[in-house]
């Protein structure tokens, strides 16, 4: 998934929050427009259309400021095809995720003799962070916005992170902020604050944990409660890594097949933490392929049920 394409599915899946975050007022109402506008040659995945009461807001996240057809008369094609369509005013918010490179202009208005149409420019790294950070829907942002202490700002987003009570949308969160994140941090420095602490304050893996001195206490040995932590731990830790792995390759690229299923459920836990790392480079299933083909199972696969 790329980045401008994880910022349509947040505000596709959060609308409302998106809405009152741009328009600095809650809509009483908001809804996806799941429109085509199918006219050659412009259509872009990364573009959100959302309907207010009486009004379009038009999203696009941009990483590049460059682009094909450039970038305002994009935005000038578009008003004229929505408004055909909806007759309803029309607010174009053009959201960039990075900087571009210094002597760039950013240009917020399509111009050309007497025809001149304006749309908004967010900039995300002059955005205050404190929005982003209280708010778990636009959380993934976070790590964009402006910052004088960059690596101050991560750790405030993972504290944020540790509060979120419902693990799966803890993982689901890591997921979003990871994929973001690294458009400006160190793949490093993510993933020790991050991946490796979600493992670590996960409420399953803790839960299967305690299974395991459970048992050993009931075996009364001090070798029954040894090999209870032991396989707690591990049948814990595979547990978790396999539903991680398979939950975010799911988000990415649908439904997988069920031999692809099977070869990643036969992982090993460092190869599954390897993939974890590395599905975040993927761009399509054909990748995936590739690793698991350079990666193979030390054992056989088996189907899930």
């Amino acid at each position: 998934m790329s980045f401008d394409n994880l910022c349509k599915l947040l505000s596709e899946k959060y609308p409302d929050r998106f809405a009152v975050w741009l328009l600095g007022q809650p809509p009483a109402s908001v809804k996806v427009l799941k429109t085509e506008l199918s006219i050659e040659p412009i259509r872009a995945d990364s573009i959100t259309f959302l309907q207010t009461q009486e009004r379009i807001l038009h999203l696009e996240f941009q990483v590049k400021l460059e682009s094909d057809p450039p970038l305002p008369l994009r935005m000038l094609d578009y008003w004229v095809r929505l408004y055909r369509l909806y007759r309803l005013p029309i607010t174009q918010i053009v959201v960039l995720l990075l900087p571009p490179s210094e002597n760039a202009a950013i240009s917020t208005a399509f111009e050309l003799e007497t025809t001149r149409h304006e749309y908004q420019v967010v900039r995300m790294w002059e955005q205050d962070p404190t929005i982003f950070l209280n708010d778990i829907a636009l959380l993934p942002l976070a790590p964009l916005a402006a910052a004088s202490a960059p690596e101050q700002l991560l750790n405030q987003i993972a504290q944020q992170v540790n509060r979120i009570e419902s693990t799966q949308q803890r993982h689901e969160v890591v997921s979003y902020i990871q994929i973001l994140a690294g458009l400006k941090f160190d793949r490093v420095l993510i993933q020790r604050l991050f991946r490796e602490g979600e493992m670590r304050e996960s409420v399953i893996y803790q839960d299967i944990l305690e299974e395991g001195r459970q048992k050993g206490r009931q075996e009364g040995r001090q070798e029954g409660r040894q090999e209870g932590r032991q396989e707690g731990r591990q049948e814990g830790r595979q547990e978790e890594g396999i539903n991680l792995v398979l939950r975010q390759l799911t988000r990415r690229f649908g439904a997988l097949d069920e031999p692809t299923r099977s070869r990643i459920t036969a992982l090993p836990l460092p190869l599954l933490e390897d993939l974890g790392e590395a599905l975040l480079d993927f761009s399509q299933v054909a990748d995936l392929q590739e690793w698991l083909t350079v990666h193979p199972p030390t054992i056989e696969p088996q189907s899930q049920t």
